[in-house]
């Protein structure tokens, strides 16, 4: 990693979630980046996976797919 990417990463590990958040604005306008706000139904979706619930558990564990899959 660049000594200039070292300095950003520094910089943001110290900055307060405020500062953060007016950098990541900042970053967004001058590199145009799109964010999509996620709805409440996504949010509640991606909740009950990292809860574990069982309609959103994986139906085959990702080291029997990378096989299956030959990767």
């Amino acid at each position: 990693m660049s000594a200039v990417k070292e300095r950003i990463i520094g910089a943001i590990t110290v900055m307060s979630e405020e500062d953060a958040g007016r950098f990541w604005e900042i970053i967004k306008m001058q590199f145009e980046f799109e964010t999509d706000v996620p709805t409440e139904e996504e949010i509640m979706i991606i909740n009950a996976y990292k809860n574990d619930h069982e309609d959103y558990r994986p139906h085959i564990p990702h080291e029997e797919l990378k096989k299956e899959l030959n990767i």
